[in-house]
């Protein structure tokens, strides 16, 4: 069983550690959160790549990399996301758990000094990022933007929340925009630097199984010595529901159309529904079986792929799918009927145990890996009261039929994005 603690380092600085004997390995994260922003997204998002490449101790890719292998193969590496209308900044270091080290070293405590280096003391140049790093992580965050842009089924989704968001942070991409990474200076990096060190609100999570004090130390002294600055406000606006439904249509050549519907559920995760509205996703079009499968995939065969996945942040549902042009406006039709059938109350206990087996065994096996149990407590950061998986797990076995049937009715649509395909290329 998994010892977790948790204590604030200072003022918008939390520590939660997840001691588990199960590991052979350790994983220490420190996650900043800043308001996602238009005027910051491009520089805050190239941040956590470029200070995981090097830091005045180890000026180098190269001594970075020695210092790396030095303890036993160890890893560092960087990720941007969006939890609602929050930048997510993640550094992030793995390495063997601490009983293996051959000299009885704690490795979890130097991974942790390490991305203090990496993190509070960068190889800056007259106050500027070394330059030829600077234009690496321009062109590779470029490519990544790039990469969501090829990908016509990540594309279809991202078009729909920013059309769906247009009016929210939520809207925008979570790199920034290329045009604003292109136009970067290094001068906006130095002040993105310190904006966040000193202001975002930051969770650190130190997983596996290792002693989390000496890493507690290291990130108290750390933090202690920069944090002058009130933290950020890192919140989220939730539409309840949509007052009208935006059609968009865009023409692309692909092979296969994509079709993507945005829902306002009217629930986000500070609600004490949410559970209700996980599971009714689910219900609707989140397991094989499913409504959107049984029905729109397999029995009417309109759609390559159909499934509905639940933002609990925002509050929204998005049901994406893969359809022949010729059968986008029929599938929209049947997608909607599904969600009438489960307003109506048309499925049986089967169909919902089958929902709940599904969404419990995804709960239960979030403690199989340290990169889902970071994940998993990330997502709750905002939440009014912290749960375990296992908790999560038992909230769902009690939801009733009547309190999924009047989720549902709760659910609005917002909007409709078609992607239609040619069907002279291939994918």
């Amino acid at each position: 069983m998994a010892d977790i603690e948790q204590r604030s380092v200072c003022d918008g600085v939390n520590f939660r550690s997840i001691k588990d004997d199960r590991f052979k390995t350790v994983r220490v994260s420190v996650n900043f959160m800043l308001p996602l922003e238009k005027s910051m997204a491009a520089s805050n998002a190239i941040l956590p790549f470029l200070l995981s490449r090097a830091s005045r101790e180890y000026p180098d890719f190269t001594k970075l990399s020695e210092r790396l292998e030095e303890l036993y193969g160890a890893q560092i590496d960087a990720d941007v996301q969006k939890l609602g209308d929050v930048q997510l900044l993640s550094i992030y270091a793995s390495g063997i758990a601490d009983r293996y080290a051959l000299d009885g070293e704690k490795i979890s405590a130097e991974l942790s000094r390490l991305l203090c280096s990496i993190i509070f003391d960068p190889p800056l140049e007259n106050n500027l990022f070394p330059q030829d790093g600077f234009e690496q992580e321009k062109r590779q965050t470029i490519e990544m933007i790039e990469s969501e842009y090829n990908d016509k089924r990540s594309y279809a989704r991202l078009r729909c929340e920013e059309i769906m968001c247009k009016n929210e942070p939520y809207g925008l991409n979570r790199y920034g925009s290329k045009e604003d990474i292109q136009n970067l200076k290094r001068e906006n990096l130095t002040e993105a630097w310190k904006n966040m060190i000193q202001t975002a609100r930051v969770e650190i999570l130190v997983l596996g199984d290792c002693d989390p004090e000496p890493a507690y130390r290291g990130f108290y002294r750390a933090f202690s010595e920069i944090r002058k600055e009130k933290p950020a406000a890192c919140t989220t606006t939730n539409v309840s529901r949509a007052d009208q439904v935006n059609e968009v249509t865009e023409k692309m050549d692909v092979a296969q159309s994509k079709l993507v519907m945005g829902f306002r559920t009217a629930v986000s995760l500070r609600d004490k529904r949410y559970p209700v509205v996980r599971l009714m996703t689910a219900l609707y079009g989140g397991t094989p079986s499913s409504k959107l499968f049984l029905n729109v995939r397999e029995k009417l065969s309109l759609c390559y792929y159909c499934s509905a996945q639940y933002n609990s942040m925002k509050g929204i549902m998005l049901v994406q799918s893969g359809v022949e042009t010729k059968n986008v406006d029929h599938a929209k039709q049947e997608i909607l009927a599904q969600l009438e059938e489960i307003k109506k109350g048309n499925f049986d206990d089967n169909e919902l145990n089958a929902a709940k087996l599904a969404l419990c065994n995804g709960y239960r096996t979030v403690g199989d890996s340290l990169g889902a149990m970071e994940a998993w407590y990330l997502s709750q950061t905002f939440a009014e009261e912290i749960k375990t998986p296992e908790e999560a797990a038992e909230d769902i076995q009690w939801i009733t039929k009547e309190e999924i049937m009047e989720a549902a009715n709760q659910v609005t649509l917002d909007t409709v994005y078609r992607l239609v395909g040619s069907g002279e290329n291939v994918e």
